[in-house]
């Protein structure tokens, strides 16, 4: 029996025959803003007897492989003599006018020849007429190119196809062979499972199984990473689904689960798995630019990658940061794309949660096949609600069209009108505004159709390749307009635009108030969602904010950790705004207190940098034999890991670390045992009041939910708890926790305390 591989037909193509530099795709962009547009506008052109969007697939064998492979042309026409043309429609940005036969690329021929192919074999055609419809999305001119192609060549030019993609077929199914032999004979790699841990462990294979969201409530020590990734590994054995995504916030996260894969691997577990590094991050270049003429491991990118791919998708199985930037460096090739490219073919990805929820950068090449054999793990999940907003919402400011205004005067006289009119809008809007903030809960369609002449424009220019084409603020412009535009399409009853004057400067922003809805949306055809942390409390507000539906799962397990373990003590003092300079001097003599009374680690977690600055200061005047550090709000890597070097279980002098909830040290960070002998929480991590805040709050009013607690109240309580859930971090540790606020005392606030820190 040969070994099946279904894809589609413009997978199977690009694999083959797509080539040229990283920066040949630019004009990909306007397809995703036009593409559409331009297709129904060439389709309404179609005679009564032409179909559009036709469904067609075929099995072509080769030696010990038969290929699966379907896809939807754009058209078919049929001629009076009976002949038939394939029709394939490609938008694009640049001057058609001149354009010849050989301007027309590859890979769009291989498309449109594989569909005439599999029409052909269907219905018994000898001959077919195969056409690239080019049409230009801002004058909309065409232009088409055709060839007559007979069976046998058509015949010919599929088995060359399948022929070049046979070696990475095989290699998949060679890796998915090892995968699922080491999979039916891998244990839990540990003796005993914690208390609370075989359940999660059943519920996250349930949810697989059965094809639901889980959102389990699993609180620090109860080993979330290992009881998440396995039951999701047994599942990939078992067949239920092929693929994995465990997502992540923060790089200290996904250490976690690279970590947990390779404890797995010891193990005996062979599986593939990616770790993609933001783009910043892994750059090779000093700058980020990913033109061919910037970088030479963006040019000629899709001439190398493919063998870049089989050797590291053949040699490797734990494919984290330095793996992936070793292979890029030794076949030249763009480390980010190479990771992005990678993760089509390995079986778990580790990754932010943006490549799969946000819109503008998320994994495009994903089938709906493929998404119903992957299950998305989603840790730390209660980071994700304020992520979705930043994801689903979008701004523009005044200052950047005035600087392009001025760049291109004398230079471009289009993009100088373009970038004139979206300032002079912009000025408008804050004559009208008189300095003060405005909102509205209509999208801006006026400023829309600027923006997209705008874009248009930039496109043409930055293709083009000619004057201007070469500006790096026209480039950074033109991307975020090109997102204020698909963040438009999505506008709906949970946005308000909201514009202010910020330094003489105008801002517009449309703000998602709601996310809920767009994760939904965004996460559709998934096999299954586990939303976990240890702090989903209340659990009720996490699953409306992310998304739940009637028939979704939820898990709460208790902690594993003993009360006697905690040594809690709550400070009835105002932290509130109005009240800090007067209550300062009690509060420093209260954390000296603590630290006087037990000599070792402490860190101290305040609601803002300008707090902790200022208690800072006089702590250790008041205090200079005890060592202490204080984050920065923009720590560099190094900086952030001597920090936390210096919490050493041999330490002989006390040590205090100044940080703010929220931040990076109060998250996902583990100083087990003499490592940490106290937290002092000061205040209950209320985000500052402020206009997003506020409009969160009247959004959620109206809906008829307590506002105030949706926007104050649940953020800043899962701040606390994260912070203070850096104590215990082991069955074995012991340490003192100060809760700094007489509001947790009042009901309001104290019932979202963990039981263990109620004694």
């Amino acid at each position: 029996m040969p070994d099946k591989i279904a894809l589609s037909v413009r997978a199977l193509v690009e694999y083959v025959y797509l080539s040229g530099s990283i920066d040949s795709g630019f004009r990909a962009v306007s397809a995703l803003s036009e593409g559409t547009k331009a297709h129904q506008k060439i389709q309404k052109q179609y005679g009564e007897q032409d179909k559009k969007e036709v469904y067609v697939s075929a099995e072509v064998l080769h030696e010990d492989l038969l290929f699966s492979v379907d896809g939807r042309c754009d058209g078919l026409l049929l001629a009076e003599d009976g002949g038939v043309t394939v029709d394939e429609i490609k938008s694009t940005s640049r001057d058609i006018g001149a354009m010849t036969e050989e301007d027309s690329q590859p890979v769009h021929w291989a498309q449109a020849k594989f569909y005439a192919y599999m029409y052909a074999v269907d219905n018994g055609m000898r001959q077919m007429r195969v056409r690239l419809t080019y049409v230009q999305v801002d004058t909309e001119e065409q232009k088409r190119f055709e060839q007559e192609v007979s069976l046998e060549e058509l015949e010919a030019f599929v088995r060359e196809v399948v022929e070049r993609y046979a070696p990475y077929a095989r290699l998949l199914h060679r890796n998915k062979r090892a995968r699922d032999e080491s999979i039916a004979g891998l244990a839990f790699p540990f003796a005993d499972y914690r208390e609370g841990q075989r359940k999660l462990v059943g519920a996250v294979y349930k949810s697989i199984d059965e094809g639901r969201k889980l959102f389990a409530k699993a609180p620090t020590g109860i080993g979330k990473t290992i009881s998440t990734l396995y039951p999701a590994i047994k599942a990939i054995g078992l067949g239920k689904i092929q693929h994995l995504f465990y997502l992540t916030a923060r790089t200290i996260t996904r250490t976690a689960a690279e970590d947990t894969l390779s404890l797995m691997k010891a193990h005996g577990l062979n599986l593939r798995s990616v770790t993609v590094t933001a783009k910043d991050k892994i750059c090779f270049q000093e700058e980020v630019d990913c033109r061919g003429d910037k970088c030479p491991y963006a040019d000629g990118y899709y001439d190398r990658i493919n063998g870049a791919i089989l050797d590291m998708l053949g040699n490797e199985t734990l494919m984290n940061r330095e793996v992936v930037e070793r292979y890029a460096r030794k076949h030249r090739v763009c480390p980010f794309e190479m990771s992005l490219d990678a993760a089509y073919g390995a079986d778990a990805v580790v990754c932010d949660y943006n490549y799969i929820f946000d819109p503008r950068v998320s994994l495009k090449r994903m089938t709906g096949e493929q998404k119903h054999q992957t299950v998305l793990l989603a840790d730390e999940a209660h980071n994700l609600i304020d992520r979705a907003r930043e994801m689903y919402s979008a701004e523009l400011e005044k200052r950047d069209f005035l600087e392009l205004e001025r760049e291109f005067k004398g230079v471009q006289a289009d993009i100088h009108s373009a970038a004139k009119a979206v300032n002079k809008w912009f000025i408008e809007r804050k004559k009208r505004s008189d300095g003060q903030a405005t909102m509205t809960k209509d999208r801006p369609a006026d400023l829309m159709e600027m923006v997209e002449a705008f874009v248009s424009e930039a496109e043409r220019v930055l293709a083009g390749g000619g004057s201007g084409s070469g500006s790096a603020k026209l480039l950074e412009v033109y991307f975020r307009a090109v997102s204020f535009i698909r963040i438009g399409k999505l506008y709906d009853e949970r946005y308000i635009t909201y514009s202010e004057v910020v330094r003489n400067d105008v801002r517009l922003k449309m703000f998602c108030l709601n996310p809920s809805h767009l994760l939904r949306q965004m996460g559709k055809g998934y096999r299954a969602h586990v939303f976990f942390s240890a702090t989903l409390s209340p659990l009720n507000y996490f699953m409306d904010m992310l998304g739940a539906d009637e028939e979704d799962y939820s898990v709460t397990l208790g902690s594993p950790f003993a009360r006697e373990q905690w040594e809690v003590s709550i400070v009835p003092l105002s932290t509130r705004y109005a009240d800090r300079e007067r209550t300062k001097p009690r509060l420093v003599s209260t954390l000296l207190e603590l630290v006087r009374g037990r000599p070792g680690n402490y860190l101290f977690f305040f609601p803002s940098y300008e707090y902790m600055n200022g208690v800072y200061g006089d702590f250790v005047a008041a205090e200079g034999d005890i060592r202490t550090l204080l984050q920065t709000s923009d720590m560099p890597e190094e900086e952030r890991e001597s920090f936390l070097a210096a919490f050493d279980a041999g330490n002989t002098r006390t040590l205090v670390g100044f940080a703010v909830m929220g931040g990076i040290f109060s998250e996902g960070i583990d100083l087990a045992g003499d490592r940490l002998s106290g937290v002092a929480v000061i205040g209950v991590g209320m985000p500052q009041i402020g206009l997003e805040r506020n409009l969160i709050k009247s959004y959620f009013d109206d809906e008829g939910r307590n506002g105030f607690d949706y926007a104050y109240v649940y953020p800043g309580m899962n701040k606390v708890l994260q912070a203070g859930g850096r104590l215990i971090r082991s069955e074995r540790d012991r340490g003192a926790l100060m809760l700094v606020d007489d509001r947790y005392l009042q009901p309001q606030y104290a019932r979202l305390l963990p039981e263990e820190w109620l004694g």
